[in-house]
């Protein structure tokens, strides 16, 4: 949706900005924090990134992590500030979920809004609720987590 008052071009031009302030953001997580991430992963602005363990983030290709998304890499409860956090590739975080530290998720995996991951998410599934449980299986997603036709 662009406002009534910006042109197709100048809309355009600012979706180029965006894309390229985004690009530039996960080269500093990566290149300043140390963190395993994709150069094609889609990090909205309004997520939030766990810096304190950031060497154990890894998020893999064209992976989409949404806004009010939180990724957790260590667990502060129980002292356990070398957690490993994976999310694989062609993935889609929902809009409010929480990824727990220690976690895994598949390739090609969907995390439906407000849900919180608490275990290993398989490849090629759907999963929603609090905790987080499969509700689909052997799905396929193209880029950023889109259902394929």
């Amino acid at each position: 949706m662009r406002a009534r008052f910006v042109n197709q071009r100048m809309f355009m031009v600012l979706v180029n900005i965006r894309n390229g302030l985004l690009y530039f953001r996960t080269w500093y997580y990566r290149t300043i924090y140390g963190m395993n991430i994709a150069p094609d992963v889609r990090l909205s602005f309004k997520a939030r990134i766990d810096k304190t363990n950031p060497k154990g983030l890894t998020i893999g290709e064209k992976t989409m992590v949404t806004f009010d998304a939180i990724v957790l890499s260590h667990d502060y409860s129980t002292r356990k500030h070398s957690a490993q956090t994976k999310i694989g590739s062609h993935c889609f975080i929902g809009c409010g979920s929480i990824v727990l530290p220690n976690v895994t998720i598949g390739d090609h995996v969907i995390v439906a809004a407000g849900s919180v991951v608490t275990k290993d998410v398989p490849s090629n599934s759907i999963v929603a609720g609090n905790p987080a449980k499969v509700i689909a299986s052997d799905i396929q997603t193209i880029e950023y987590g889109m259902l394929a036709e």
